[in-house]
C-alpha cells in the first residue's frame, strides 16, 4: 500500500523526504479519493493540466481518467493500465492503490510510441492498398476495363470523385468519371487541355505541379463529374506514367466541406498513379499486340472450307500446343473459274512448329497464291517455290502435296503431285483404302527437286485424304511409346464410306487424339476431298479465313 504524501507541513503517510520525492517524481502524478475527486498532485501533474487550459485545483480528473477510475477492480486485484491524452499529449495512466481507499494514478507519456505506431500503421494500410491496387489493375489486359477499374478506386480512396484524361485521339480525348458510391461514366470530347493548370504538362509526362498551386475556382466544367456537388476544395493533378511514354493523367477532386490534400496524400496519390499508369501502359500494350496478332493472323489461319464446283472439301487442324493458333502445318483449297472449275488445294507441313514455322507458313501460302495462274503444271509450281524457299533467310524445309481437282459427269479427278510428303490415302466405295502413286522430292533443301505426279479418279460416295505425319505419328496407346501409325489410320478410314468430308476428318482427328491422351504431340492436319454420295449439290460457299467468296454454283 503507497502512503498518501500528504503536505510538508502535515504529511499523510510519509516524512517531508517523501512529500519532497513526490513532488520532484518525473512523471505527472494524480491521487484521487473513491469518488474520483482529484486530492493531491506533484509539481508535474499541475504543469501538464496547467497546459489543458483548467485549474489544476478544480479537482478533476481527465474524463477517459474518470470513467477508468470509476471502473477499478477491488485494490486486491491487478492494477489496469489506460491509456488517453492531456494537452495533445498521450499517457498511459497506472494505478496503484494508496491508504485510505485512495487511488494514485502515475501518468506515463507514449506520444512518440503512439506516433510512431500510428505512422506504421498508416503505412501497413497504405502498402496493402497498394498490393490491392495492382491485384486489381494487372488482373485485367483490357484497356476500357482497367480504366473504369483505375478511376473507382481512386475515387473511393483519395478523394470525393476522379477524372482519368486518356491520350489524345486526334483532337478529342476519353475522360473516365468516377465519384464515391457513382457509377462510372465516359464520354469522348475535345477539350482545352490548358484550361488546368499542369494537365498540358502531366499530358507530356512532366511532373506534377503541387496541389497548393492549383486553384479549385479555375477548374473547367468538362473536369468535374456529372453531378458532382458543392464547390471543389482541392486538387490533385498527376501523370500516370506509361512505358515510354504517359498513358494518361488523373485528377483527384475533393469538396470544400473537405480537408484539402496533405502533402503525405499528395506523394500516395503519385505511387497510386505509378502504378495504374503502368498497368494501364501494359493494358494498351497488349491491345495494340492483339491487334497486330489478330491481324497476322487473319492470313496464317486454315481458311473454313466448304463445297465447290461440287467437291466437297473440309480441314481440320490442331496446332502442337494447344494454346497457339498457328504452326508448322497448313492447307488451302483455291476454287477455279467458271470455265476451267479447276479447283487448286494444297497440304503442307513445315518443319518445326510453333511461331517460327508459322513465319515460313504464311510465306509458302502466298507464293502458292501467286502460282495459282501456273496451278495446272505442278512440276514448274514447286521448282518456283523450291527457289523462293531456297533464297529465303529461313533454315527450315517443308512437304506438301498438290491437287488439282475437277468434277466431270459424276466422276471427280484429281492430280496428286507430292513433295517429300506422305502419299494421300483413297477411300473407295467398296472400304478399300489405297495410296495414291505419288513420290517427290521436299521443298528449301536442294536446289533441284523431281515428283511423281498420279491421277486418281473419285466415284460418288468417294474421297480422297491428305494429312500430315502429326497424325500418323501421334504417340501414345496402352503404354504411351506407340505411334497411332499408318494401318490404324487406314483402319479408320474404311469406316468413313461415303461418309461427307467434314465428318471424315473428325472422325481421324477424334481417334488420333483419343490415342494420344493428353501427351505431347506435332502439328496434326487433315484435309478430305470427297465426291459427295448424293450427286449433283446445290449452292455452296467456299470461304478464305472465314470469310465468303462469291458463291458458285455446283456442278
Amino acid at each position: 500500500m503507497i502512503p498518501s504524501p500528504g503536505t510538508p507541513d502535515s504529511p499523510r503517510g510519509g516524512g517531508v523526504h517523501v512529500v519532497t520525492a513526490w513532488n520532484n517524481a518525473p512523471y505527472p502524478v494524480l491521487v484521487a479519493d473513491r469518488g474520483g475527486d482529484v486530492v493531491e498532485t506533484n509539481e508535474a501533474a499541475r504543469f501538464l493540466l496547467a497546459q489543458t487550459g483548467e485549474d489544476p485545483a478544480a479537482g478533476t480528473l481527465p474524463d477517459w481518467l474518470a470513467r477508468a477510475h470509476q471502473c477499478l477492480p477491488p485494490a486486491a486485484t491487478l492494477p489496469q493500465t489506460v491509456s488517453g491524452t492531456v494537452a495533445g499529449r498521450v499517457f498511459e495512466a497506472h494505478p496503484s492503490p494508496g491508504e485510505d481507499g485512495y487511488t494514485v494514478w502515475w501518468l506515463v507519456e507514449n506520444t512518440d510510441l503512439h506516433l510512431a505506431e500510428q505512422t506504421l500503421r498508416g503505412e501497413r494500410e497504405r502498402t496493402t492498398l497498394l498490393a490491392d491496387v495492382s491485384s486489381a489493375l494487372f488482373s485485367s489486359l483490357n484497356v476500357e476495363r482497367c480504366t473504369e477499374v483505375t478511376a473507382r478506386m481512386a475515387a473511393d480512396h483519395f478523394a470525393d470523385a476522379a477524372v482519368i484524361v486518356s491520350p489524345s485521339q486526334g483532337r478529342r480525348h476519353t475522360l473516365t468519371y468516377a465519384q464515391v458510391g457513382g457509377a462510372v461514366t465516359q464520354k469522348t470530347v475535345a477539350i482545352d487541355a490548358g484550361s488546368v493548370p499542369g494537365l498540358t504538362e502531366a499530358l507530356q509526362g512532366f511532373p506534377p505541379v503541387p496541389t497548393r498551386w492549383i486553384d479549385p475556382g479555375d477548374i473547367p466544367e468538362w473536369a468535374v463529374p456529372p453531378g458532382f456537388t458543392g464547390p471543389i476544395g482541392s486538387v490533385i493533378v498527376t501523370p500516370l506514367p506509361g512505358y515510354g511514354m504517359p498513358a494518361g493523367v488523373l485528377i483527384l477532386l475533393r469538396s470544400s466541406t473537405h480537408q484539402a490534400f496533405t502533402d503525405g496524400e499528395e506523394v500516395f496519390a503519385r505511387l497510386f498513379a505509378a502504378r495504374a499508369g503502368a498497368a494501364l501502359s501494359a493494358a494498351r500494350l497488349y491491345a495494340e499486340q492483339a491487334s497486330i496478332t489478330s491481324t497476322l493472323l487473319r492470313e496464317l489461319l486454315p481458311p473454313k472450307l466448304e463445297r465447290v464446283h461440287g467437291v466437297e472439301y473440309a480441314g481440320i487442324y490442331r496446332a502442337a500446343k494447344d494454346h497457339e493458333r498457328v504452326g508448322g502445318d497448313f492447307y488451302d483449297v483455291h476454287p477455279g473459274t467458271d470455265a476451267t472449275k479447276e479447283t487448286f488445294a494444297v497440304l503442307g507441313d513445315v518443319a518445326g512448329k510453333g511461331l517460327e514455322a508459322a513465319v515460313l507458313t504464311g510465306k509458302i501460302r502466298s507464293v502458292l497464291h501467286a502460282l495459282l495462274p501456273l496451278s495446272t503444271d505442278h512440276q514448274r509450281v514447286l521448282t518456283l517455290l523450291n527457289d523462293a524457299v531456297l533464297t529465303s533467310h529461313h533454315a527450315r524445309f517443308a512437304t506438301l502435296v498438290l491437287a488439282s481437282i475437277q468434277r466431270r459427269q459424276g466422276q471427280v479427278r484429281i492430280r496428286l503431285t507430292s513433295a517429300g510428303h506422305m502419299p494421300p490415302l483413297i477411300v473407295r466405295a467398296d472400304s478399300r483404302v489405297e495410296e495414291a502413286r505419288t513420290r517427290g522430292t521436299l521443298i528449301g533443301a536442294l536446289p533441284d527437286i523431281t515428283t511423281q505426279t498420279t491421277e486418281v479418279v473419285l466415284a460418288p460416295g468417294e474421297t480422297c485424304l491428305l494429312y500430315t505425319d502429326g497424325i500418323t505419328e501421334a504417340r501414345g496407346g496402352p503404354l504411351g511409346d506407340q505411334f497411332y501409325g499408318e494401318e490404324r489410320l487406314r483402319a479408320a478410314l474404311r469406316e468413313c464410306v461415303r461418309m461427307p468430308a467434314e465428318a471424315v476428318v473428325e472422325r481421324v482427328q477424334m481417334l488420333a487424339s483419343q490415342w494420344l491422351g493428353d501427351r505431347e504431340h506435332d502439328d496434326m492436319s487433315t484435309l478430305a476431298i470427297t465426291n459427295p454420295a448424293s450427286g449433283h449439290g446445290a449452292l455452296h460457299i467456299v470461304g478464305r479465313h472465314n470469310d465468303p467468296r462469291t458463291p458458285t454454283r455446283e456442278q
